[in-house]
């Protein structure tokens, strides 16, 4: 009887246990989804394995953690604002160098908040534990830019890049817009940057 008792209770303790894994498992999941978003799914899609992918993520977060991220204050706030301003009238005589400078703009306020700004990779990996929602067009802007570089992208796809890198710029800066102000002045994100300078 004792010996039944004991392999009742011992079965009992195992099926807890994995109750428990499997809901430690899951809440991870979960947590991961809300935290990264599309990031997430991108990341188990790339890995073609979730426990790679979680694991990987979680490692994201743990080298972020060890940054020291600030935020924007007003006046820098408002003169980045005014260089984007700049960037954008110079897309109308130069799309090429006006994308370059975008990109050279974001990196300096990536700087300015903290983040390690190197290889692009990594600095996407990191932006993407905070600005998961914008980490995408970081992406989408930089390979149209090393496109560019290459001879094979025309002006629309230099267009779709500065729209891209204003997402990310605005999310950096945490203005909701990339003037600072209102989310009313300027133009929508999917309208041409053209509209929102002109010529110097």
């Amino acid at each position: 009887m004792e010996t039944t008792t004991f392999i009742l209770l011992a079965a009992l303790l195992v099926a807890l246990a994995l109750v428990t894994i499997l809901l430690i498992a899951r809440y991870r999941s979960r947590r991961l989804r809300e935290t990264f978003g599309p990031e997430y799914e991108r990341t188990v899609r790339q890995t073609d394995d979730r426990r790679r992918a979680e694991a990987e993520l979680e490692a994201r977060q743990r080298r972020v953690e060890d940054f020291d991220i600030r935020e924007i204050r007003p006046d820098e706030a408002t003169r980045y604002a005014s260089a984007w301003k700049a960037v954008q009238s110079q897309f109308v005589d130069d799309p090429p160098g006006a994308v370059g400078e975008a990109d050279r703009l974001v990196g300096e306020v990536m700087a300015a908040r903290g983040y390690p700004v190197g290889d692009f990779d990594q600095r996407a990996a990191d932006l993407s534990v905070a600005h998961a929602a914008v980490v995408e067009h970081y992406r989408e802007a930089h390979a149209i830019a090393a496109r560019q570089a290459a001879g094979e992208a025309d002006t629309e796809d230099l267009r779709r890049a500065m729209v891209h890198y204003r997402a990310l710029f605005s999310d950096l800066l945490g203005t909701g817009d990339v003037t600072g102000t209102s989310d009313r002045t300027g133009p929508p994100a999917d309208q041409p940057v053209e509209a929102t300078g002109g010529r110097r």
